[in-house]
């Protein structure tokens, strides 16, 4: 994904400044190996934008990232065939179990936010906001077969049919999407175009006039020219009056609900033995502010980069103590 100017910069533990290269530090020098990542699809535009200038740094250090999902790629991680998942969600309680019997253990680590993006054609001249409501009689199970046009949703729209894109099950955006609007996770109607590519459903709605499509803000932010984003009424005064659409300071205020969420990494506790992983990790939490900001995302405050950094430090210490 290419980057989009900024002129934010977040300084975390003074190791880059604001647009300019990122700097080694005496323990950053003379790397080698490899790290490996895969997961959430949401996540993979921050991780490869870090991951991009963590080679710049560590041209020795082969550093790939997957996009799986973040449920595929929770699977291979509890397998431990990688060091890093990115993840739009927690992990869930069997994925634990999973690395419990493969004897992995791990940390989360939270490193920006994202709002979920609610997305129609730009020729489609009658939807500009719908509520949560609305969205739950278009997505839930019930609706299969039953709700499919306009006119069912609200009283004035036209009587067309409208066609559905979203996340695969294996993500944690549609696991996300589910419980915020639907009610419960990992529950929605079949009949709708799923993809892992987020770049897949943007397609899908720039080609269809009557499609409605939901992902993460980063990819809407990259395409706005061709979409169309709709504002979300949650039916609660206190986050705002009205529809609210998805924004930098819409997230960050946390008045665009519920579709604001955290975005995280995992990390393994036997890849931070390695010094190649806890480098790359130091370098994503010390940066990941300016690069989330970069590729559309909302970066989280300087302080909880800095709790992030020092959970991250107690975690090396007690696996590498043992």
């Amino acid at each position: 994904m290419k980057l989009l100017k900024t002129t934010v910069c977040i300084l975390a533990l003074a190791v880059s400044a604001c647009g300019g290269k990122k700097e080694q530090t005496s323990e950053q020098k003379g790397l080698s190996g490899e790290v490996r990542i895969d997961g959430s699809s949401t996540v993979y535009p921050i991780s490869e934008a870090v991951a991009e200038e963590f080679r710049a740094v560590q041209p020795d250090v082969k550093v790939t990232v997957g996009l799986s999902g973040t449920g595929g790629g929770f699977k291979k991680f509890t397998r431990g065939e990688t060091d890093i998942n990115n993840a739009s969600r927690n992990i869930k309680q069997e994925e634990m179990d999973a690395a419990t019997a493969s004897k992995i253990g791990f940390l989360e680590l939270k490193v920006a936010y994202d709002g979920l993006t609610v997305v129609v054609n730009p020729e489609n001249n009658f939807v500009s906001d719908m509520t949560v409501e609305e969205l739950k009689k278009m997505w839930e199970p019930e609706a299969q077969g039953k709700i499919t046009k306009w006119s069912q949703v609200r009283a004035g729209w036209p009587d067309q049919e409208f066609r559905l894109y979203g996340a695969g099950t294996e993500s944690g955006t549609y696991d996300y999407f589910t419980e915020a609007i639907v009610g419960k996770s990992h529950s929605s109607r079949g009949d709708y175009t799923a993809s892992e590519d987020d770049n897949v459903l943007v397609k899908g709605i720039t080609t269809d006039k009557n499609g409605l499509a939901f992902f993460g803000y980063a990819y809407y932010e990259e395409n706005s020219s061709k979409l169309k984003s709709i504002g979300i009424d949650d039916g609660k005064p206190d986050n705002g009056a009205g529809p609210i659409k998805p924004s930098l300071e819409t997230v960050k205020n946390k008045s665009y609900a519920p579709l604001s969420r955290p975005l995280y990494i995992y990390v393994n506790s036997t890849a931070v033995m390695r010094p190649e992983v806890t480098e790359f990790v130091r370098f994503y939490l010390q940066n990941a502010g300016q690069l989330a900001t970069d590729v559309g995302f909302i970066p989280m405050t300087d302080e909880e980069y800095k709790a992030e950094i020092a959970k991250f430090e107690a975690f090396i210490k007690e696996h590498t103590a043992k």
